[in-house]
């Protein structure tokens, strides 16, 4: 079927808009602009200039006012742009007016995310997720594609050729739209299979959560020895990927590494990604990854810390984790520490601080469990090795009736453990006078 939504040509040459409204703490028109030339330079545009508009309230024609639009569609000539790409969202109207206008492309922050995302989707799951979201966006904005056919004018019921064709992309769009989400319907479906699995060899959980580019899947790699594509790019992943890792004490736990975060990610996206993020849902426990290098790493954790809410995941237990601190001075770490106190410094790249990492998902693992006290005969060594894997074991001593054992396990092995637990003896009774 046609691509309403088609990918941007490469080595285009762009001109960024980012705006400052009174609303916006001081900078901050500056930060989102700095992520933007990020983003676009990842679509392989060539980027001729970037200028920040200062704006008192948004028009709603053309975004900004038609004085200063008229001044950007020069100089973007002048620059001899053939993109503009605004840091803000444009409603379809703008953006039909601002190309009029600019004799030009005219694209907004959500569209160049769409773009990053579709560059990336590589598996099924990823590939129908990006499609879904792309339909939806392009949905409102199939007018554009059809400009120079609304102008012919039919005579009958059918309306204008131009009208006509659009009614038909819409069904198309809609129908498509429907397809997708049918399709993922089932996606989700086979992930709650392998969920399922999974639950019935009970073993902890944990997702790996945080803003693009803090270097989640490279922490992944360091905990579990693993090989999972880690790229110094934003949304490197885009599926989650889930291995084991082996703690001290044999203590199991999986962990899945996640799509990153990114201010103003657009609602559709969040959306069509809740099949990947629900994995997050269901996790026994968060560590969210920070990259402390960044200047922005509060707005960050704040960007990450908002989506989760909206996904439901607010609640959920957090480890906090500062990344790349072989990379950081001083004054990073100290601001970092100040900002979290509890949080964890480590470095994925050179293994600093992953021990204590570990010791605290086992603290994690611990807290979120009863604690029993076992016998087990010394012909049931089977039964203690399973112990280590399924559970925390805070103590284990050889006596001469069997091994006793003290730790806390999941609720759902109380089949297994119930043989072997001790029961606490009964209080005795007063003796009648």
């Amino acid at each position: 079927m046609p691509d309403f939504l088609p990918t941007l040509p490469k080595a285009q040459r762009a001109f960024l808009v980012g705006v400052q409204t009174p609303e916006m703490p001081d900078g901050e028109g500056e930060e989102l602009l700095a992520e933007l030339t990020e983003l676009v330079e990842n679509l392989s545009l060539s980027i001729v200039r970037t200028t920040l508009v200062r704006l008192r309230a948004p028009s709603p024609a053309l975004f900004v006012g038609k004085g200063k639009a008229e001044e950007l569609a020069a100089l973007a000539k002048e620059d001899g742009a053939e993109v503009i790409v605004f840091d803000s969202a444009l409603s379809p109207a703008q953006q039909r007016n601002w190309e009029e206008l600019a004799g030009m492309a005219v694209i907004d922050r959500q569209e160049v995310i769409l773009e990053v995302f579709a560059d990336r989707a590589h598996t099924r799951e990823a590939v129908l997720q990006v499609a879904l979201a792309r339909m939806e966006y392009s949905l409102p904005r199939l007018t554009r594609a059809w400009t120079h056919l609304s102008r012919q004018r039919g005579r009958g019921a059918m309306g204008g050729e131009g009208e006509t064709q659009l009614e038909q992309d819409r069904r198309v769009v809609r129908d498509r739209i429907a397809h997708l989400k049918a399709e993922l319907a089932q996606v989700v479906r086979q992930r709650g299979v392998q969920r399922t699995r999974r639950v019935r060899v009970p073993v902890p959980t944990a997702s790996i959560v945080g803003y693009t580019n803090a270097g989640k899947s490279s922490l992944l790699n360091t905990l579990t020895g693993s090989q999972v594509l880690a790229e110094n790019k934003l949304f490197a992943t885009l599926d989650p990927t889930t291995r084991q890792l082996v703690l001290p004490g044999n203590q199991k736990l999986l962990l899945t590494d996640t799509v990153g975060f990114i201010r103003r990610l657009p609602h559709g996206l969040v959306e069509a990604f809740k099949a990947t993020l629900e994995e997050v849902l269901v996790a026994d426990f968060l560590i969210h990854v920070v990259d402390i290098t960044s200047p922005h790493f509060e707005k960050h954790r704040a960007t990450t810390l908002s989506v989760l809410a909206e996904l439901g995941a607010g609640d959920r237990p957090v480890v906090d984790v500062f990344n790349k601190v072989d990379l950081a001075d001083l004054l990073e770490k100290r601001a970092a520490k100040h900002s979290v106190p509890d949080a964890l410094l480590v470095s994925a790249r050179t293994g600093e601080g992953i021990g204590a990492l570990e010791e605290r998902c086992r603290e994690m693992i611990a807290h979120g469990l009863g604690t029993v006290r076992l016998l087990v005969p010394h012909d049931r060594y089977d039964i203690v090795a399973k112990l280590h894997a399924l559970g925390h074991v805070q103590t284990q001593e050889h006596r001469d009736d069997g091994v006793l054992v003290t730790g806390r396990f999941p609720p759902s092995q109380h089949g297994l453990l119930e043989p072997f637990i001790l029961k606490a003896p009964e209080p005795r009774k007063k003796a009648r006078a």
